[in-house]
């Protein structure tokens, strides 16, 4: 079901991480940033979880993460894989235990080789006494089967024992920091610690991945940029409680597009809120976007339109533009079946000769339509140069035949399967 994704690789400058693999998906190292989602059903309702598992998939998600909470969550988690099969979708489901995490998976031993991943939470993996063997329970179980273990600190569930043993070395300090660092520190301190811990427990370091989720930009700057400069695990990237729309978009992709362009994180989730009844996949959209955006990673064909201003004679580019978008999604999964690289394409739409021609000549192939009392002719360009000039009521239909026979032309054939 999930789409064939072309991988990128990362910008130069990556801190070395170690690598290992979630299901069919390489993580950390060289590997290209991965995307990960969650789902919110009841992971008991194995038909709905499954369901929104492989709509999330289809959209684009590398990994899906589902809540395992329960006792009939646990249960369920083998029979989601199942339908998933059915389904003929393969995406590596990832755990998310809190609070009883150790429990569930012993008494569920099919739950525990099921997942790809396990996600603990140092916070609320166990209190006082019971802290230390809980969190040695669930690392046993990762060795046993296997898996990899996502050690994710959060600052809504921080390890307080922990925040008060640095609240109260800071106290005794000459110039104490204020609280504020010191909770940064807090989190980076549990993180690290964790890791460590499970190390001298016997789960390889290639199996540890790390995050330090909180709410503020600045914060989760900060934090991860200590992370990646004090550690060489594979970093998971996100801003918690992001919020709603547009806010929740900005809110996310402002502090990851930064640590991305630093060469900082293997994995990331942009975590919305979706209104009532809207689709789970948005997250997933917004981070491919993200990662396509910075060149890390080409997931489809981008199609490059002016917002239109006072120049452009007519609403005619953005019927264009719709219509090409609309064409090239039509045409897609042949396109992949057909051509290697095909994602990479680059595609022009503008509106008047201010940056039109200009636009058109850095995608692959691109048009610049007439603005007002300007020619009423459409030069098109190809790899930077101008190679038809388009007229009159057939422009669309035309430059639709040209992008065809570029891609005919440009893209090598995938071998036929014997």
């Amino acid at each position: 079901m999930s789409e064939e994704r072309t991988f990128c690789g990362k910008l130069p400058g990556q801190p070395a991480t170690h690598s290992c693999q979630i299901g069919r998906v390489p993580l950390g190292g060289k590997a290209p940033v991965v995307v990960q989602s969650m789902t919110n059903t009841d992971t008991a309702d194995v038909e709905s979880t499954a369901r929104q598992c492989a709509e999330l998939s289809e959209a684009g998600s590398d990994l899906v993460r589902i809540t395992v909470n329960t006792p009939e969550a646990a249960a369920a988690v083998p029979k989601i894989l199942d339908r998933l099969l059915q389904l003929n979708c393969s995406v590596p489901l990832i755990g998310d235990f809190h609070y009883n995490g150790h429990r569930l998976l012993a008494d569920h031993p099919a739950c525990a080789e099921a997942l790809a991943k396990y996600r603990i939470n140092p916070g609320n993996v166990g209190f006082g006494k019971n802290k230390d063997t809980q969190f040695a329970a669930l690392v046993e179980m990762a060795c046993r089967y296997e898996k990899p273990i996502r050690i994710g600190v959060n600052w809504g569930s921080l390890d307080q024992a922990l925040l008060a043993r640095l609240l109260d070395e800071n106290s005794k300090r000459h110039v104490p920091k204020e609280a504020s660092e010191v909770t940064r520190e807090a989190m980076i301190t549990s993180a690290l610690e964790s890791a460590d811990q499970a190390q001298m427990l016997g789960l390889p370091e290639q199996h540890i991945i790390l995050s330090c989720k909180v709410s503020n930009a600045q914060d989760l700057i900060f934090i991860y940029q200590e992370l990646a400069a004090r550690s060489r695990f594979a970093l998971h990237l996100g801003l918690t409680e992001a919020g709603m729309g547009i806010k929740g978009i900005v809110a996310s992709t402002a502090p990851l597009a930064i640590l991305l362009q630093q060469g900082i994180g293997d994995t990331i989730r942009i975590s919305l809120t979706p209104t009532p009844g809207a689709s789970r996949t948005d997250e997933v959209i917004v981070a491919r976007e993200l990662l396509q955006s910075l060149e890390l990673r080409a997931f489809m064909p981008q199609v490059t339109a002016c917002p239109g201003c006072g120049r452009a004679a007519s609403g005619f580019f953005q019927e264009l533009a719709q219509s090409v978008e609309a064409h090239i999604r039509m045409r897609l999964p042949l396109w992949r079946e057909t051509y290697e690289g095909i994602d990479a394409l680059r595609v022009a739409v503008m509106g008047c000769i201010v940056n039109g021609p200009g636009e058109s000549r850095h995608a692959n192939i691109g048009i610049s339509l007439p603005g007002a009392n300007e020619s009423p002719s459409a030069p098109v360009f190809e790899d930077g140069k101008k190679t038809q000039t388009l007229k009159d009521e057939h422009i669309l239909t035309d430059f639709l035949k040209l992008l065809e026979r570029y891609v005919e032309r440009t893209y090598p054939k995938k071998p036929t399967p014997p």
